[in-house]
């Protein structure tokens, strides 16, 4: 009993201090940008986390768009309701499932190769050579990636709405014959701006921030092996999917929910 205590006792200091390293690592690099001499390096890595990850977004947004209003329409027909297709499609997009998939989506594809990008560089000494020339890693490696995931992922968010919206527009209108008055009407009226779209975008800023930080932290604090950088990658995915599916229930039950 005592060396299970004793063992729990030592995880939770080793989890805390993790935790504390992570914490200083960000508040350390968030302040690193933008200053103009960074600026083409901030836009590097945009192109590499943001607009690279266009390819994914866009194939996965145009399937689940067709896919949820494809059963919708089935549903909502039974009842006579299928010309609230459109309407209900926005809704799960813009509220949950735009910001949920597009931040799994991204973790999967842009915080794994952070992770790998910043534990390659530990691995083969670059980290520790910049620290040597007086080059802060922080600044230099770090504050980008942090700046880029922030930056990217909301905008790739809104572009997972879009074309999951068109997705099922082609789906409900070209394929099934649902009227296209009805199916934007029904966005265009009920739809708001702030209660839908941009609490929504929120819960995509929020999960930005928590899949990068994780995504550098892993890299940066991972042991300089391959072995290490595969662990490091694959705990980067792990704990960024969980924390947004997490953070998604907390922040809707925050945003929607009835509090009497």
């Amino acid at each position: 009993m005592i060396d299970f205590v004793r063992a729990l006792g030592d995880r939770s200091l080793e989890r805390l201090a993790s935790l504390g390293r992570a914490s200083i690592m960000w508040l350390s690099a968030i302040w690193g940008l933008p200053r103009w001499a960074d600026v083409p390096l901030l836009i590097k890595q945009i192109y590499n986390v943001g607009v690279l990850s266009l390819v994914i977004i866009v194939m996965s947004a145009f399937s689940i768009g067709a896919v949820i209003a494809l059963q919708f329409y089935t549903q909502l027909s039974r009842f006579g309701a299928e010309d609230a297709v459109g309407l209900g499609l926005a809704l799960v997009l813009l509220r949950e499932l735009g910001p949920v998939v597009t931040g799994l989506l991204f973790a999967g594809r842009a915080g794994s190769a952070v992770t790998a990008e910043i534990g390659l560089m530990k691995t083969t000494e670059q980290l520790s050579s910049m620290e040597m020339m007086g080059v802060d890693p922080l600044r230099r490696i770090v504050a980008p990636r942090l700046w880029a995931g922030v930056i990217s992922m909301p905008l790739l968010t809104a572009m997972f709405n879009v074309v999951a919206i068109y997705g099922g527009m082609v789906v409900a209108v070209n394929w099934l014959g649902s009227d296209v008055g009805n199916f934007w009407s029904g966005m265009q009226d009920s739809v708001e701006l702030w209660n839908d779209v941009g609490k929504g975008m929120i819960k995509s800023v929020i999960f930005a921030v928590v899949v990068t930080w994780i995504s550098v932290y892993q890299g940066y604090d991972t042991e300089p092996t391959p072995e290490g950088i595969g662990f490091a990658t694959t705990r980067t995915v792990v704990i960024s999917s969980v924390m947004i599916l997490a953070l998604d229930f907390i922040l809707t039950l925050s945003m929607y929910g009835e509090f009497k």
